[in-house]
């Protein structure tokens, strides 16, 4: 690990980045050129502590998952991406892994789309990148430990955090695609150890997971409508569609409802709140 280099590449390419890049206002009082530390461990979902450390050379060598955060909040290119993980001693990530990087084009199409909520999901339903909006409503990610911020893991195994809910009727009809699409990403990517293990960790875990992986179907992410249960505004009825990125097979998830409608009005008013919790009147101290 070149630890000095390292710390002079992520130094340069946080200069290099711009606020409105990353869907972060500009404001006058920026003494410093690109992104500030703070707002870099944010977008990667680190301790600003860790950040510091990096780029002054210190600390101990980061992992993979580290290293691709990294490189996604930078909006790093493919080669610059390859640097950094050589510099930190890791191997870049190699052919028959499941792509982990969202493309910087990706990522300015995930900043455009800022008036309904966005995700990006990797090949096994990993939670790559969001806008700020889905984190209104799904919760912050970057508060998530990243093994955790996978949307099949926290349905079979989820811890409470995860905000969406479905029917009976719901449930029923989309678990068996819902297990088809680690299935189909296994046939896609046998060797990846990532997947091997979260495959593993559902079917210990989850009896109705493993029993549905039996069955031995295969399947992918569709349109549907799905429910959010919003903590502070409650349960939120949307459109949820599915696009493919086929070079990183990847997709973009975005949520939206008819203007007009009472959940077009809650959307708006998160847009506003963003991530912030209501307290109710008479109550002090956080929610």
């Amino acid at each position: 690990m070149d630890r000095a280099e390292l710390a002079a590449v992520l130094r340069t390419a946080r200069a290099r980045v711009k606020p409105v890049d990353v869907g972060l206002p500009s404001g006058a009082r920026r003494q410093v050129p690109g992104l500030r530390r703070e707002e870099v461990a944010h977008l990667a979902g680190l301790s600003i502590d860790y950040v510091v450390r990096l780029e002054q050379g210190r600390g101990p060598r980061p992992s993979s998952q580290v290293l691709g955060a990294l490189a996604r909040a930078l909006r790093l290119s493919d080669s610059d991406r390859d640097l950094v993980f050589r510099l930190a001693g890791s191997e870049p990530p190699q052919a028959g892994r499941i792509p982990m990087l969202v493309r910087s084009s990706v990522l300015r199409l995930l900043d455009r789309v800022s008036d309904l909520p966005a995700l990006v999901l990797s090949a096994k339903s990993d939670v790559l990148a969001w806008n700020p909006l889905a984190a209104a409503l799904f919760g912050d990610f970057s508060e998530w430990p990243p093994a955790r911020r996978n949307i099949i893991r926290q349905r079979f195994l989820g811890t409470g955090s995860n905000r969406m809910t479905l029917t009976p009727e719901e449930d029923a009809a989309t678990a068996p695609h819902c297990v088809g699409c680690l299935r189909s990403a296994q046939a896609r990517y046998p060797d990846d150890p990532e997947l091997s293990r979260l495959i593993a960790d559902l079917r210990n875990g989850s009896e109705r997971f493993d029993a549905l992986w039996k069955a031995g179907r295969s399947g992918q992410l569709r349109a549907a409508t799905t429910t959010i249960q919003h903590p502070d505004i409650g349960p939120l009825k949307l459109d949820c569609d599915v696009l493919l990125v086929p070079e990183a097979d990847q997709t973009l998830i975005v949520y939206s409802t008819a203007p007009g409608t009472p959940e077009s009005s809650a959307l708006d008013l998160l847009r506003v709140t963003g991530t912030e919790r209501f307290t109710p009147v008479g109550r002090t101290g956080s929610p």
